[in-house]
């Protein structure tokens, strides 16, 4: 036996496996939370600052576009320099904007620096992604998990960031997860060793093979879910702490509505566990269709709701958003080499957040002309035609498996 053999090195490398998968579900949380901290803490600003809603809710339009934008040369750095590296860039990247938030003198300055914050934040998808699937060999609880670790980091932002405002002011509730951010850079740096090495090795074909037409249609498909999703998605999650606000009833304080989203935001983490189990036995593009259907009809429900029913309708909504991420990136898994997926999980969050920006002006635009009634019913005709491009997938690839399971396989 080799030393590359024992049982040592074989326990090392599971070690540093398990270490590095817990560094990019950490990751995942950070990432939701420090972008969702801003629609919260505005609520409050509309006192400090004597802005309307809509007016400041557009200050992070910048941060969102970055998100976006920035996905695309991060996963082309990723696949061709390191994905550990930047994922180290991730965490103290972020940590620097969110104390230059925190430090802004003015509202022109705390939008540079959140343009800065999305630029930083729009690394992990792409990255992270794509190295969380190589180390757990794209297995749907582990996938599952990591969701459930960013549904937790969207969840807890709306309620911790609320608490720290109401009880340390609203530049406090930025700094606090600076100092985290920061802090977890320097671990991860310490801890997970360069991958530079690694790269060209990686594996070059899918594990199913789509022809060049099969592969055009699901790429143009991917871009109209990809932005339709994302619409839904941002608009959704960045309106919905003002929604909760605004619908729920007179007089409910900050700090009771940070928490109702959190709740909200909950449901989701409960929905990827279950989905986790559930893409184990049912085929991942099935799944997805019928939760982007459920997506739907809970949008629609939250959009004729007020009270305590559209807290309801809001938690059937999230819990579908969330749950739809993570099939969604199993079906890419599965039709995409590992040496390709970081620019492809580029393209594709690139398309979804890059709409967060245009989510932005979307809920500042219909909010001041129809309120949330408004806004809520043209999100409907949006993950309508999400839904359309799911069921165009779900044929797609319906074929393509009849097709393979079909056909004589090679002798082991």
């Amino acid at each position: 036996m080799t030393l590359t053999d024992s049982p040592a090195t074989s326990a090392s490398d599971e070690a540093a496996r398990r270490r590095s998968i817990a560094f990019l579900n950490w990751a995942h949380a950070l990432d939701h939370f420090v972008l969702l901290i801003y629609p919260t803490v505005v609520i409050g600003l509309e006192v400090i600052y004597q802005r309307p809603y809509a007016e400041l809710i557009a200050l992070s339009t910048a941060a969102f576009v970055a998100f976006g934008v920035f996905s695309l040369p991060a996963g082309w750095l990723a696949d061709r320099w390191s994905r550990r590296n930047m994922m180290a860039a991730f965490y103290i990247g972020c940590g620097v904007s969110l104390v230059g938030i925190a430090a802004s003198p003015n509202l022109l300055m705390l939008a540079a620096a959140m343009f800065l914050l999305g630029v930083f934040a729009a690394i992990y998808h792409p990255v992270g992604m794509p190295m969380l699937l190589e180390a757990s060999q794209a297995q749907g609880r582990t996938v599952a998990f990591n969701g459930v670790c960013g549904n937790l980091g969207a969840a807890l932002a709306a309620g911790v960031a609320a608490a720290i405002a109401s009880w340390l002011g609203w530049r406090a509730a930025f700094l606090v997860p600076a100092i985290v951010c920061i802090a977890t850079g320097v671990a991860y740096v310490m801890l997970v060793p360069d991958d530079r090495h690694h790269t060209a090795s990686r594996k070059k074909v899918a594990d199913v093979v789509l022809s060049q037409r099969a592969a055009m249609i699901m790429f143009g498909l991917y871009v109209v879910i990809s932005l339709a999703g994302g619409l839904t998605f941002n608009t959704i999650s960045i309106a919905l702490p003002k929604i909760v606000d605004e619908r729920l009833g007179e007089g409910v304080p900050l700090l009771a509505v940070g928490s109702l989203a959190t709740a909200v935001f909950m449901c989701g983490a409960v929905a990827q566990i279950v989905v986790g189990r559930l893409v184990e036995r049912i085929a991942p593009y099935q799944l997805f269709a019928f939760i982007v259907a459920l997506q739907f009809l809970g949008i629609l429900w939250a959009a004729n709701s007020s009270g305590m029913t559209l807290i309801l309708a809001l938690a059937l909504t999230m819990a579908a958003i969330y749950g739809q991420v993570t099939v969604g990136d199993l079906v890419i898994a599965r039709y995409t080499a590992d040496a390709w997926r970081g620019r492809v999980y580029a393209v594709r969050y690139f398309l979804t957040f890059v709409s967060a920006g245009a989510a932005v002006s979307i809920i500042a635009f219909l909010y001041s002309r129809g309120g949330f009634d408004l806004l809520l019913m043209v999100v409907t005709g949006i993950a309508a035609v999400f839904l359309i491009g799911v069921l165009g997938i779900v044929f797609l690839v319906a074929g393509v498996e009849r097709a393979r399971s079909g056909a004589a396989q090679p002798a082991e």
